[in-house]
């Protein structure tokens, strides 16, 4: 008699899940073989790690070695102390006035007297007597500042804030005044320049470009006390004459004062050149006459200048 095969449990059909979608264990019931995989999956990554750790530190070493402007020729990476920002000198340019504050700078018509009346015009004398050049370098420099009056530079950083320009209608003097922005280091360079040309341009010979000759002579000028720093100079240009020990402006100390006319010949022009610093501002004038010079107007202009300067500089510091 057969026996009748013993009846097994139907399987249970497994769920459906979406393709691609990977089983995982019942929680409570971790496989040896999930951990085999865990562990494996942790061996592979920490090689990969290190090796991105170790790039990266790579490249920051090579940055901060070759990254630097001006290290090159340097052995071994440069001090991080040496490339910061807080202890590289600035190469920007201190704050300027406003336009504003320096037109409030100017000395006017009426601080000089009842003579004086804004220009009407360039003096002629400009182009007459010192459009002209010199053998050594610093006396040719001085020539030119007096005919461009550019005493601080040509370039933009250097251009003036404001300007001014009067006459004196019955001595036929006139006065160019200046304020001009920059640093105070190059201000006082510019001034130690100007100490020099009594010395190194006390007298010498001029030619215009006719080739006709002048007769350059450089003093120094006494000036008030006024502002942070300060150098004046004398300049007169004459027709040039035998050497004879006189001083070309002999003949217009006591006479009449010319007027600005085109009519140079025999004339002698006088020009005070002077320049004012406070603190990274500076005033400049020319002085110029075919006359005798009014010294007044030349430190009135220096103590009501620097004076206005100082004022304009402090207002600036407040509005900030």
């Amino acid at each position: 008699m057969q026996h009748a095969p013993a009846a097994r449990p139907s399987p249970t059909p497994a769920p459906h899940l979406p393709r691609g979608t990977a089983t995982r264990p019942l929680p409570g019931t971790t496989t040896s073989s999930h951990r085999t995989t865990t562990a494996s999956h942790h061996t592979a990554t920490r090689p990969l790690l290190a090796v991105a750790i170790a790039a990266v530190l790579a490249l920051a070493a090579s940055a901060c070695v070759g990254g630097g402007r001006g290290t090159e020729g340097q052995d071994g990476p440069v001090p991080p102390t040496a490339q910061s920002p807080a202890v590289l000198p600035s190469a920007e340019l201190p704050p300027v006035l406003t336009r504003g504050q320096a037109r409030a700078a100017l000395v006017g018509a009426d601080d000089l007297g009842e003579t004086w009346e804004p220009t009407r015009g360039a003096a002629t004398w400009r182009d007459e007597l010192l459009k002209a050049t010199a053998e050594l370098p610093d006396c040719r420099r001085l020539l030119d500042v007096l005919y461009t009056e550019e005493l601080f530079g040509t370039g933009a950083a250097t251009a003036p804030r404001a300007t001014a320009a009067l006459d004196d209608v019955d001595g036929g003097a006139q006065l160019h005044y200046r304020v001009t922005s920059y640093r105070a280091a190059d201000l006082d360079r510019t001034l130690a320049w100007l100490g020099t040309l009594p010395d190194m341009c006390g007298r010498f010979e001029a030619r215009d470009a006719h080739g006709t000759a002048r007769d350059v002579r450089v003093t120094g000028l006494t000036l008030p006390e006024a502002g942070d720093a300060r150098r004046g100079l004398r300049v007169t240009v004459g027709d040039t004459a035998p050497d004879d020990g006189e001083d070309p402006r002999a003949d217009t100390q006591t006479g009449p004062r010319a007027d600005t006319g085109t009519d140079t010949a025999g004339g002698v022009l006088t020009v005070d050149l002077v320049a004012v610093r406070v603190g990274d501002d500076a005033i400049s004038l020319t002085n110029g006459t075919l006359g005798t010079p009014a010294d007044d107007a030349t430190r009135t202009s220096v103590e009501v200048g620097a004076d206005r300067l100082t004022e304009a500089r402090r207002q600036g510091r407040a509005q900030v």
